[in-house]
Formats: C-alpha cells, sequence, structure tokens
C-alpha cells in the first residue's frame, strides 16, 4: 500500500510540473522554403530560448505564463515577434523570415570620384548580432560569412564576395582602407579578424563596390 501511495505520489509531482511548463517547438525558414539553421529564438526580458538546428528545427521548454513575446532573429533577415499565451503544453509555431534591405543612398559625383554614404549600403551589422551570431565566435569576418552572397575558402585570409578573389575585398573603417585587417595565422588554422565588434557602433557588408579614388 505505501508503495502504491509512493508511485502515486510521484506521478502526481510529474504531471504537476509538466502543467506548468510550456514547449515552444517549430521550423524557421526563409524565402523559398529554405531552412535558416542558426536563428536566435527567445522570449522577450525572460532567459528561456534556443537556436534552430541545421534543419531549421527549434524547441525549448519555458515555465513563463500568461501573455509573453517570442523574437526571432537573423543576421540579414528582419526580426520577426510573434505574441504567445503560455498555459502549459506544447505550442508549435513555423516561421518565415524575411530578408532585409537597405537602399543605397543616392551617390555623390566629385573631382573625378564617387562616394556612397555609409548608413544603408547593404547589411548593418550591430556588435551584438555579431557575437550571437552561430559559429562567428565573435569574430567580425566570421558572422559576414554567413551573408548571402559571402564566403570562405579553406583557411585562406579575405573574405570572397559573390565569387571574386580574396584581394577584391576591402575592410574600410572611417574612410580609411586597412590593409592588414586579419591576424596572422599558421597553416591549417582559420583567420579570424584583428577588431573585436564591440570597437564599432556598426559594420556595414555591401557586395556591390567601394568608391573610386
Amino acid at each position: 500500500m505505501r508503495y502504491a501511495i509512493l508511485v502515486f505520489s510521484f506521478l502526481f509531482v510529474t504531471l504537476l510540473a509538466n502543467a506548468q511548463t510550456t514547449t515552444i517547438k517549430g521550423t524557421i525558414t526563409a524565402n523559398k522554403k529554405e531552412t535558416v539553421p542558426g536563428a536566435n529564438i527567445i522570449l522577450k526580458d525572460t532567459y528561456d530560448g534556443t537556436t534552430s538546428d541545421l534543419d531549421g528545427n527549434f524547441s525549448f521548454v519555458t515555465e513563463e505564463k500568461g501573455k509573453q513575446i517570442l523574437i526571432v532573429t537573423f543576421v540579414g533577415f528582419e526580426d520577426h515577434v510573434d505574441t504567445l499565451e503560455l498555459n502549459g503544453g506544447v505550442i508549435e509555431k513555423n516561421i518565415v523570415l524575411k530578408e532585409k534591405f537597405n537602399e543605397l543612398n543616392a551617390v555623390v559625383i566629385s573631382a573625378g570620384a564617387f562616394e556612397a554614404s555609409d548608413e544603408k549600403k547593404n547589411t548593418i551589422l550591430k556588435p551584438l548580432d555579431i557575437v550571437t551570431t552561430a559559429g562567428a565566435e565573435g569574430d567580425i569576418y566570421g558572422a559576414l560569412e554567413t551573408l548571402p552572397g559571402a564566403s570562405k575558402v579553406g583557411n585562406d585570409d579575405g573574405l570572397y564576395v559573390r565569387g571574386g578573389s580574396d584581394y577584391e575585398t576591402k575592410t574600410i573603417i572611417d574612410g580609411m582602407i586597412v590593409n592588414n585587417p586579419y591576424y596572422t595565422t599558421t597553416p591549417d588554422v582559420p583567420s579570424r579578424g584583428r577588431f573585436q565588434p564591440f570597437l564599432f557602433k556598426g559594420t556595414v557588408f555591401s557586395t556591390g563596390g567601394y568608391s573610386a579614388e
């Protein structure tokens, strides 16, 4: 009899604990139904959240109750915000992210050179975007590799943009070209940028071109 009571009590506590939590799961996709791995999913003003896996799937458990705001972020895409009512059980959300586009400002022609404003070139990354990008490990160039049109070949220094060569890609800080933006690397060790993301207000990535001088 005592054994039966203990088993019943254990089952009751287990059911009560499950009733007090909510499982939120789903899939993150982008345009053309492509899955998005490494997206950040979090409940606003809490520590509850996760990142999507290689297939864009995510799942996490929270003890929060009532109306909560779910935020999904990924570099190069608009933030997705959704309001959920948490009362226990399972909530499934399939989320489609919209790609973020920033239009170029007007081009100014002056003295045989042209300049484009850096405010809205293409994709602007805040320091927090860089350090939260999955796989970037807090490296500016590691985060840029995840953007459409950018890639890296082996352990070579530099980014390859739209199939171009690494020497065609330039790093410019406050209008000055940086000749050596990477640390010196050893064989078979991936290169990293020399600059920490929080040294700057933002990082602008453009797959178009840079000013002729």
